[in-house]
C-alpha cells in the first residue's frame, strides 16, 4: 500500500473529509487530494507529515518512515524490504522461543517451519559445556580465596557455555567495581586455562603467597614485573613480581547481570 492510500484509509476510518483535514493542517485540499492519489509531483514535506500523523492519529514518524523509504531508489528499497522481513520472521521465532519454552529437540522443527533458509548441517545447535562458578573474585583489591576446596569442573553452581572447549574453564562472580564499566558486580565472567594471554588481556590471576585472587588487566613489565590495571580509572595499577603468581586466566565469555 502507497503512502497516499494510507493516509486515505485513515482519514476515512476517522470518518474525516478531504475539506476537514485541511482545515485542520493549513493544506489546500487540493493538493492533499494529490497527496492521497499519488499524483502529487513532490514528495510531500516533512511539516506536512507530521501534520497528518497528529491530525489522522498515526503512530509518531510512521508517515515519515514511510515517505522517506519511498524516495529511495528502487532496488535499494528492494533490499531493505527484503532485509526487514527476514528480521520480522527472526523476531516472531525469538518469540516462539520464548513463549513456548522451546526445548533443544525441538528447535529444529521450529527453525525449519521460520522459513529463514538456516542450513541445519551448517548451524549445528549445541547445548554447550557446562562451567562451574567456583566463588566471587574481588574486581578491587585482591581477597582470599581457596577454591570453595572443589575438584576441577566441580561446583555448586554452572553456567552453559555454547563453543567452549576448555575442560578446565571455569567461572566466577564479579565483586566490587574496580573493572567496571566493562565489567560490573554480579557479572559471571567465564575463563579459559587453554586461552593465550596477551597484553591488556581481563584475566583471573591467583597468587602464590599469600593465596589470594583478583580480577584486572594484565600488562607485562620489564624485569618480570606485572602489572595489574583496573578499568575504573579511581583506583590505582598494583605492579608486581611475576615469581608471585600462579595462575593467569583470560576471561573469555561474560553473561551480565540485568
Amino acid at each position: 500500500m502507497s503512502l497516499g492510500q494510507i493516509i486515505r484509509t485513515k482519514r476515512e476510518e476517522l470518518d474525516l473529509t478531504l475539506e476537514e483535514v485541511s482545515s485542520r493542517i493549513g493544506f489546500s485540499k487540493p493538493y492533499l487530494s494529490t497527496v492521497e492519489t499519488g499524483k502529487v509531483k513532490n514528495p510531500p514535506s516533512d511539516d506536512l507529515l507530521r501534520k497528518l500523523e497528529k491530525t489522522l492519529k498515526f503512530e509518531s514518524g510512521l508517515l515519515l518512515h514511510i515517505a522517506h523509504l519511498e524516495r529511495l531508489p528502487s532496488d535499494i528499497r528492494e533490499e531493505y524490504e527484503s532485509s526487514e522481513a527476514e528480521n520480522q520472521k527472526w523476531r516472531q521465532l525469538i518469540k516462539n522461543l520464548i513463549g513456548k519454552k522451546t526445548r533443544l529437540r525441538e528447535l529444529n522443527t521450529l527453525l525449519a517451519e521460520s522459513e529463514l533458509g538456516i542450513e541445519q548441517d551448517k548451524v549445528p545447535l549445541a547445548a554447550g559445556r557446562l562451567v562451574p562458578v567456583i566463588n566471587r573474585v574481588a574486581a578491587g583489591y585482591p581477597t582470599d580465596f581457596n577454591d570453595l576446596d572443589y575438584p576441577v569442573g566441580v561446583a555448586d553452581d554452572y553456567v552453559r557455555c555454547p563453543d567452549l572447549h576448555d575442560p578446565n574453564a571455569f567461572a566466577v562472580r564479579v565483586v566490587g567495581d574496580s573493572m567496571e564499566p566493562k565489567f560490573y558486580e554480579g557479572d559471571i565472567v567465564v575463563f579459559s586455562p587453554a586461552a593465550e594471554v596477551h597484553n591488556g588481556d581481563d584475566c583471573f590471576i591467583r597468587f602464590a603467597m599469600p593465596h589470594e585472587t583478583t580480577f584486572k588487566r594484565v600488562f607485562f613489565e620489564p624485569k618480570k614485573k606485572i602489572r595489574l590495571q583496573p578499568r575504573n580509572e579511581k583506583y590505582s595499577p598494583t605492579i608486581v613480581d611475576g615469581k608471585r603468581i600462579n595462575g593467569l586466566y583470560r576471561a573469555v565469555i561474560k553473561y551480565e547481570k540485568l
